[in-house]
């Protein structure tokens, strides 16, 4: 093997872990933010069955206000 071939194939190889280094990093930092707005949707889903379980019952949306 030649050694501007071998070299090459070094510099390949190094480009390569150097992708795969960004790559992990980038999926790791998505990950992280997909758990962060997963917990956001968890809390806002308890959130709203609190409200809907202190709300008054009956169809709150038809009754008249109190001045009409």
């Amino acid at each position: 093997m030649s050694e501007e071939r071998l070299v090459d194939i070094e510099s390949r190889i190094a480009f390569q872990e150097d992708t795969i280094q960004e790559l992990n990093k980038t999926v790791y930092q998505q990950q992280k933010q997909i758990q962060r707005l997963e917990a956001i949707c968890e809390s806002l889903v308890e959130h709203i069955r609190e409200l809907r379980d202190t709300a008054p019952q009956g169809n709150v949306a038809q009754e008249r206000p109190p001045h009409y």
